[in-house]
């Protein structure tokens, strides 16, 4: 039996029910809102195992109520939405977005695709629990040590590191890393993710000469390499 929580934002009471009778047909607790403000609302207490968040929300754009949830949790987000356009698609990726599903859908299909995120997720929490002894997080301080050393972070090289400490391996784009790390992002100012990262490293250095967790992939962004 799935232990999963999965919060369903979708205001069209027909495809909610539905998508809801079968996730809890398949183990899963869910909970729906008809509204993305409902569920930003539910988030400051604690944090589902995945989102099913619809695009065309009555409340306001899907899109922007990611940006929000991002500012509360890290929980996978699965995109619902009628808007089959690629640069919509894009859009929903690039931001961050686990996975893009477009109506209508089979029901089969949302849930494999679930089901795959939530297993992506699951390697990806492992890996953090890993590397214990190279990293320690604490969210609600908003500290991380390394090697057992507290670093002295600004606060958006804790929000980029946090990032990265997230979904080791995982490659994150400059677009990416600043909707993640700054509350009002700029994206003519991409560029300065790469002063940061910079920065950062530096600090990483200060502990550990020989290492450096945090991999360039030129033309795309950085990711962290688990057990540096």
């Amino acid at each position: 039996m799935e232990s999963n929580r999965i919060f369903i934002v979708e205001d069209e009471p027909s495809i909610a029910q539905t998508v809801q009778f079968t996730l809890e047909a398949e183990g899963f607790v869910t909970e729906h809102f008809s509204t993305g403000t409902g569920c930003l609302a539910a988030l400051e207490g604690t944090p589902p195992s995945l989102i099913l968040l619809d695009v065309g929300l009555a409340d306001g754009s899907g899109f922007e109520f990611f940006r929000r949830i991002r500012q509360l949790t890290e929980a996978p987000v699965i995109y619902l939405t009628a808007r089959d356009a690629e640069i919509d698609r894009v859009v929903g990726l690039e931001m961050g977005a686990d996975d893009y599903i477009v109506k209508p859908f089979s029901l089969r299909e949302l849930v494999a695709r679930v089901r795959a995120v939530l297993r992506r997720v699951g390697t990806s929490a492992s890996a953090v629990a890993g590397t214990a002894a190279v990293f320690q997080l604490d969210p609600v301080r908003r500290r991380i040590h390394y090697h057992a050393q507290l670093l002295d972070l600004t606060l958006h090289e804790y929000r980029l590191l946090e990032t990265l400490l997230g979904q080791p391996e995982r490659v994150f784009t400059r677009s990416q890393l600043l909707e993640r790390g700054w509350d009002d992002p700029d994206h003519r100012l991409e560029r300065t993710i790469d002063s940061h990262i910079k920065s950062l490293r530096n600090k990483l250095r200060e502990i550990r000469p020989d290492a450096d967790p945090i991999c360039t992939h030129r033309g795309v962004g950085y990711s962290l390499i688990p057990g540096s």
